[in-house]
């Protein structure tokens, strides 16, 4: 059976005070907008229709590239069933249709394809919720029977209607054929002079059909994002759903509440006996091996740290690879293109940058390293950089095994550094140094007489 989903996110989102559209929010780092058509694909629909007004340039640009959305402009907002008939035209003529809201951006792939389930050539779904204060919420209105029969948004509700708890959450699955004759007969004839999408229950049973409710498993896949303060509390709800999933796979992650996960694509795949401290936030697509251990306050982006190795506290890792049983920071910063082989280390306030720390090699203090290339077994002194850029083009180093670097010194690319090598500290390296020789680069020291100046 055909699917179309239509993505309402014309809306100006006024109250959360932002030039972003308000769909373009973010919730775990990803806009609100991309968590409802990932969640739409996830139930195989055959198209999807985003119906766009406010920011129409900006939504647009933000998914460039997605080749599977069908983009309709509301040019006026004149309610939700104004916003769905613009995309009416590009439905299929048979099928089901699927409605759903970019400002509500947790829905979950199980609810939408029990609400698929439940449509028929005579049957219509309706998810509900049921809620303590459901004020400003339009209320489903059931006969003797329990049968729905239309729904009466709050402004419209006689002093009956707004004591009923069970509200409309405005996603729904309908035929699409019935969709069709329905949306054209709209009226805005009620409080707010607009065209609601709700008023197709009414037609629904109407016309004879069935209006069948179903509930989420969780009400929060429900909510919408008006303004910033429920932009974090669905944010907060989202991250502890996330951090359960990580801890039901075995993870220890020692204050949940202090672990954020923007993840996207693979998100986080986790090993066994993983240990996550207080204030680390996982961005994007993120590997932990078998026993690693991230102390607190790192961000870890789009990387892979591979089993038994440690990550010490405020260390700041991105698109890098971490091989086993490494040993990194505190404070150290692995930028794009860092690989750290087996039993390395890099240390506190040390920055490396597209280069490969060999094997068991050691950058311990206060080191720079880019565009280089270390072998095993080296140890790289405090102080030491690569100096790998002249204004305008970038050169590599290559240091080869065992190799011993004295503190405090600058390598200045292109240039190789032997086998078992040593460059003494303070050095200025400018050319080859062959193996197993010593280099040193650096002004003689002499001693002479001289008399500290006095204070006048």
């Amino acid at each position: 059976m055909n699917i179309d989903v239509v993505v309402l996110a014309a809306g100006q989102g006024s109250r959360m005070k932002s030039d972003l559209p308000k769909v373009l929010h973010p919730i775990a780092g990803k806009p609100m907008l991309a968590h409802v058509l990932d969640c739409a694909r996830s139930v195989d629909a055959n198209d999807l229709h985003v119906v766009v007004g406010h920011g129409s340039d900006k939504v647009k640009a933000a998914f460039e590239g997605a080749n599977d959305i069908q983009w309709a402009l509301q040019i006026e907002q004149k309610g939700t069933g104004h916003a769905v008939k613009m995309a009416l035209d590009n439905l299929a003529k048979s099928g089901i249709t699927l409605i759903l809201y970019g400002d509500v951006p947790l829905i979950q792939s199980n609810t939408l394809q029990a609400l698929n389930n439940l449509v028929s050539p005579t049957q219509m779904s309706l998810l509900t919720v049921n809620m303590d204060d459901p004020s400003g919420y339009g209320r489903i209105v059931r006969d003797e029977n329990g049968k729905v029969t239309s729904i009466v948004e709050h402004k419209d509700a006689n002093a009956a209607q707004l004591s009923i708890k069970e509200v409309n959450t405005g996603i729904m699955a309908v035929p699409t054929e019935s969709l069709h004759k329905w949306l054209p007969q709209l009226s805005s004839d009620n409080a707010q002079g607009e065209y609601y999408l709700t008023d197709v229950i009414a037609m629904a049973v109407e016309s004879g059909l069935n209006v069948e409710t179903l509930q989420p498993e969780f009400a929060e896949e429900t909510y919408g994002v008006n303004n910033r303060a429920q932009q974090a509390e669905l944010e907060r709800w989202y991250q502890a759903r996330l951090v359960n999933e990580l801890m039901t796979q075995g993870v220890t992650v020692l204050d949940p509440s202090r672990l954020d996960i923007r993840a996207s694509g693979a998100g986080v795949n986790v090993g066994r006996d993983v240990v996550i401290d207080a204030n680390v936030i996982l961005e994007g697509e993120v590997m932990l091996g078998d026993g690693v251990k991230i102390e607190a306050n790192c961000i870890i982006k789009n990387s892979s740290i591979a089993a038994g190795s440690v990550v010490k506290a405020f260390s700041h890792i991105e698109d890098a690879n971490v091989a086993q049983g490494c040993d990194i920071g505190p404070y150290a910063r692995l930028r794009p293109g860092a690989i750290l082989e087996n039993g390395a280390k890099v240390g506190n306030f040390c920055e490396v940058k597209k280069s490969v720390i060999g094997e068991g090699s050691k950058v311990n203090h206060l080191t720079y390293i880019g565009d280089a290339s270390i072998g095993k077994n080296v140890n790289i002194g405090a102080g030491t950089i690569t100096c790998n850029y002249d204004g305008v083009n970038k050169f590599k180093t290559q240091i080869e095994d065992g190799v011993f670097i004295g503190s405090n010194s600058s390598l200045v690319a292109p240039v190789v550094v032997g086998e078992n090598a040593t460059v003494g500290a303070g050095s200025t390296i400018t050319k080859d140094v062959a193996a197993n020789k010593l280099a040193v680069a650096r002004g003689k020291q002499v001693s002479l007489n001289w008399q500290r100046p006095s204070k006048k």
